[in-house]
């Protein structure tokens, strides 16, 4: 009996976060398509390995990470700075011949071709870095309060900000995938800054607003679900389509 097809979705975290951001998806989402967060070098279970502030390297290391379990159909998604993040390594996995994710999925993030990192440019004070957690509003001030636990994560967050601040578009071809957009109606990241990801794509593209901040998909979590697995059951059924008559 043959195995079902299955989609795997490479999930990349946002700034300070690890791969258990998304823990509580892999038990929301149906069997067939397999939630696989990827922990960054510095946090989670990968804590003993330096943290990265090149994200060029990084998504070129990751993609040499994933590389051996890309025998099936995935796709790629990526919260705030993973969703720049998630770019990055799709090229990476272009540039080494790899097969293509069936989409891309970018959440509370601007489009690359006209985003402005300067501001991550500079290593921020651990001041800065927890006024910008306030206005993000995904932080309680129970938790920033924490000293030790602020500790633990200022170092992480503020390399995710360099990290981000590393960014340069350069020439970039359009990607031959879909990307899908998710954004919050009363995040500060605005609907044009969103829209600015078509010019990245050579294939489909759509945006979906949820109420909310910069963490709607906390807030959100079902509705953006609901319409992530929407858009995978889509593609899948493309792609099964696709095998089938490759095969006859």
């Amino acid at each position: 009996m043959s195995e079902p097809i299955m989609l795997r979705l490479f999930c990349l975290p946002y700034s300070g976060a690890s791969a258990m951001a998304y823990s509580r998806w892999r038990r929301s989402m149906p069997e067939w398509l397999h939630v696989r967060p990827l922990e960054l070098p510095g946090r989670g279970m990968r804590m003993d390995e330096p943290l990265q502030s090149d994200i060029r390297r990084l998504a070129a290391q990751l993609a040499d990470e994933i590389s051996a379990e890309l025998d099936r159909p995935y796709a790629l998604f990526g919260h705030s700075l993973g969703g720049l993040l998630a770019f990055e390594l799709a090229h990476a996995l272009r540039e080494r011949g790899l097969p293509a994710p069936l989409a891309l999925f970018a959440s509370a993030t601007a489009g690359p071709s006209r985003r402005d990192v300067s501001e991550y440019a500079v290593a921020k004070t651990d001041q800065q870095l927890i006024e910008r957690l306030r206005e993000l509003k995904g932080t309680g001030e129970e938790v920033l309060a924490n000293a030790e636990l602020m500790q633990m994560m200022l170092p992480i967050l503020r390399a995710d900000f360099l990290l981000c601040g590393s960014f340069s578009y350069g020439q970039r071809a359009p990607l031959p995938m879909p990307i899908h957009v998710f954004g919050g109606k009363q995040d500060s990241v605005r609907a044009e800054q969103l829209l600015d990801w078509q010019t990245d794509t050579s294939s489909k593209f759509s945006l979906d607003l949820f109420e909310g901040h910069h963490f709607f998909l906390v807030q959100q979590e079902l509705p953006l679900l609901r319409c992530l697995r929407r858009y995978a059951e889509e593609h899948l059924t493309r792609w099964r389509n696709q095998q089938a008559r490759l095969s006859v």
